[in-house]
């Protein structure tokens, strides 16, 4: 004999409207007792919804997309009822869970699954004593970004398979590991397609979202640039490889900007603020050679560099650019202001050679022609240090008796926490601050 049941979202909690993010059988599946049927998941859960009882699907009235709530149908299940003269020998056998069939004085119930013989009897679905299978506890494994989004039944599979989903990118919505991925990964392991990682988890990010934009409205596609497909894989390298930290000073630049415009209009030249800043950031490198410096290969070794190479962030048409201006401890105010505009001239005429964009030692990137009081440069690797510079403004400072009107330049500088510690990082952008305010004592 056989008897159709029907199966209900259990127990969920103060929730309701739950989507279905996945349907793991279809009409005529044969399924065991507690296979998982459908996967749920709200804002801050994912839950299964097993079958009460082992049998064959015959209905499902869900879909993907559809959202649920407690005691809502979602599936008929038919399931064989075994009379109460089974033979010893049968009930021994392994065979799937079957159910009693009630007395027909008792009230209409929802039949519970009794267990065949020799086996513990399993909970009730609804008294929630079903648990995903566990999550390593390590502190790097334990990271939000470091979990594997998938379902208690995706993480069970790949578990039997003996499947590290941390080196599976899902292709369910939002990154999720669905059952297929889990099944393709075993395939390019088994074709050699794929090779095993051997450890670390590197920084392979979920996939980005679908969005059809046009949707919502109208659109236009517009190519990136090859700067800027090429500078953006090295700034997100950069981002998520080192360890950045900004240190934000003010530096008091009001008489040298007195200095700067007389020294102009004397030899007729264009002097920016900029090439007092590379003349203070060598006069800093010297004094804190950590910041003259790049980590080797091993990550064991600091390569200490005796020479000052500059680059300067140039912002083109087609994106940002870093020309580097070789042996500026060798060279004047006037010499760094003529090198450096011809070399911002060709980068905005897309002339510049790769070797003028290479062997940097420390880099500036100003914004101070655009606005801004602070940003956090990105660290152009394999350097340990870049220096921001926001908009100078007249601000009032005190000197001790009464305020004055002060030009002030924010410092933003990003370094490297791996090499440089915080108190370094600001006694470098105090004194870098210094000597800007006190800039005759400076090599100009």
């Amino acid at each position: 004999m056989t008897k159709q049941i029907e199966i209900k979202v259990p127990d969920i909690g103060d929730f309701s409207d739950i989507p279905v993010i996945e349907v793991l059988v279809a009409v005529g599946d044969s399924v065991e007792a507690e296979q998982s049927l459908l996967t749920l998941e709200s804002d801050k859960a994912m839950m299964e919804v097993p079958a009460p009882v082992a049998g064959v699907i015959r209905e499902l009235r869900v879909v993907v997309g559809d959202k649920v709530s407690e005691d809502q149908v979602v599936a008929i299940i038919e399931a064989e009822e075994v009379a109460e003269s089974q033979p010893p020998e049968a009930a021994s056998a392994p065979a799937p869970d079957a159910l009693q069939a009630p007395a027909a004085s008792a009230p209409q119930a929802a039949p519970v699954p009794q267990p065949a013989a020799g086996r513990a009897a399993p909970a009730p679905p609804s008294v929630g004593s079903r648990q995903s299978p566990p999550v390593p506890m390590g502190a790097s494994a334990t990271l939000p970004a470091n979990i594997p989004y998938a379902s208690p039944a995706v993480r069970r599979f790949a578990r039997e398979l003996g499947v590290d989903l941390l080196q599976i990118a899902g292709s369910g919505r939002a990154g999720r590991i669905v059952h297929d991925d889990v099944t393709a990964f075993v395939k390019s392991i088994m074709t050699g397609a794929v090779k095993p990682a051997a450890g670390g988890l590197g920084f392979d990010l979920p996939p980005q979202p679908k969005v059809n934009f046009a949707r919502y409205g109208e659109i236009e596609l517009r190519p990136i640039s090859k700067i800027q497909k090429v500078s953006g894989a090295y700034l997100h390298r950069n981002w998520v490889s080192i360890p950045h930290v900004t240190q934000n000073d003010l530096a008091d630049i009001t008489d040298m900007e007195v200095y700067r415009k007389t020294q102009a209009q004397e030899k007729g030249v264009k002097l920016t603020p900029l090439v007092f800043l590379i003349k203070a950031s060598v006069a800093a490198l010297k004094k804190f050679p950590a910041f003259n410096a790049s980590l080797d290969i091993t990550r064991e070794n600091l390569v200490l560099k005796k020479y000052f190479h500059i680059g300067i962030a140039v912002d083109t048409p087609d994106g940002l650019v870093v020309p580097v201006i070789r042996d500026c401890d060798q060279k004047d105010i006037f010499q760094l202001a003529a090198e450096l505009g011809e070399l911002s001239q060709r980068a905005r005429d897309g002339k510049l050679k790769p070797v003028e964009m290479q062997g940097g030692c420390f880099s500036i990137s100003s914004l101070g022609g655009i606005g801004g009081t602070s940003f956090t440069p990105i660290i152009n690797a394999p350097e340990v240090a870049i220096l921001g510079v926001s908009r100078s403004s007249m601000q009032p400072q005190w000197d001790g008796e009464s305020f004055q009107p002060r030009m002030m330049l924010p410092l933003c500088l990003s370094y490297d926490h791996r090499v440089i510690d915080g108190a370094n990082g600001a006694r470098f952008t105090r004194y870098l601050a210094t000597c800007l305010e006190d800039f005759g004592n400076m090599e100009l």
